[in-house]
């Protein structure tokens, strides 16, 4: 089970909002819909990504910006804009389409594509807080790649909303993944660590079977080491023991599936590890704060406790840019 899949999985796009605007300059674009992340897509042409913190940051044919909300943002022909922002508030297409009257083909024109996530998921939610405010990746897209994104946008095929959501899913997850693994990247301790010897295949048992009955005895047998170096290794490099990061994740599961009403408390207790609902109730409330039924009629649910394995790489406000992924 792959660590960082597990939590991607909580932001996956369903119904995409993804649409393409031919602009010519001066244009400037200000997108203030609270998304939750928004990936914009150079796919001709060149511009400007301004956060509402940190410093411009040009992009140009074949770029990703990834900016986290619910900060609102522009995107310009310049680092200064030169005419008012028209608004852009991509999670209702009707107000994302209005853009569209500005198209023009003119040779000097740029194309931008857009994409957009509404998170629910707790496990989501714990991904976006392993994120800076906004990240560039220089190169992403290959020729091939843009002219099938601009394809698929005009197109009017059946299946294309399908086609949508799983074509933005993958620039999503590819951007990611360059952007974690990129040389000037800040990524959080638990990704650092996924590359230890040690304490890479502890992550990975945990999270391909959250509900085993884990002790540090046992993730320290699976890793062949002792249970003392496992501890003092394991906290050094995620931040926390083992056995807590092994309920917060636990916890952030028990969140989502919590969301679902058809499924009882027991078989949610059952599938994170609990052999009982007091059990499982006592550890919940005492990491969320509140017991799983409040969470429940809650919805949406909390948000979740700050876990050093999740949210303790500290990022400045601002931009991360880093080079082209090989």
């Amino acid at each position: 089970m792959d660590v960082l899949g597990d939590l991607l999985r909580g932001v996956r796009s369903n119904g995409a909002v993804l649409g393409e605007t031919m602009l010519s300059a001066p244009w400037s674009l200000r997108f203030a819909d609270g998304a939750d992340l928004t990936l914009c897509v150079l796919t001709r042409g060149s511009g400007w990504l301004v956060p509402t913190d940190g410093e411009p940051r040009q992009l140009r044919t074949g770029d990703i910006a990834v900016v986290r909300g619910p900060e609102p943002f522009l995107f310009a022909d310049g680092p200064a804009p030169r005419v008012t922002p028209t608004d852009v508030r991509c999670l209702d297409p009707a107000a994302c389409d209005a853009v569209r009257p500005e198209i023009c083909a003119g040779d000097g024109a740029t194309a931008l594509a857009v994409g957009v996530y509404r998170n629910d998921q707790d496990t989501g939610r714990r991904l976006l807080g392993a994120l800076p405010p906004a990240l560039v990746v220089p190169g992403t897209c290959d020729d091939s790649l843009l002219r099938l994104i601009s394809a698929e946008i005009t197109a009017d095929r059946a299946g294309q909303t399908v086609v949508l959501d799983r074509l933005l899913d993958w620039l999503l997850v590819c951007t990611l993944r360059a952007w974690f693994d990129g040389p000037d990247a800040a990524p959080p301790a638990w990704y650092r660590a996924l590359a230890d010897p040690v304490v890479g295949p502890a992550l990975r048992a945990m999270h391909e079977d959250p509900a085993r009955p884990w002790t540090t005895a046992a993730l320290a047998a699976h890793t062949a080491v002792s249970r003392a170096a496992l501890g003092k290794r394991f906290t050094a490099l995620v931040g926390e023991p083992p056995l807590t990061y092994l309920t917060s994740w636990r916890m952030a599961l028990a969140a989502e599936l919590l969301t679902d009403g058809e499924v009882t408390l027991a078989a949610v207790a059952r599938r994170v590890g609990y052999a009982s609902e007091f059990a499982f109730s006592a550890a919940f409330k005492r990491v969320r704060g509140v017991s799983p039924s409040q969470h429940r009629r809650l919805g949406r649910g909390v948000e979740p406790t700050a876990s050093p394995a999740i949210s303790g790489a500290a990022h400045a406000p601002g931009l991360v840019a880093l080079g082209a992924s090989g």
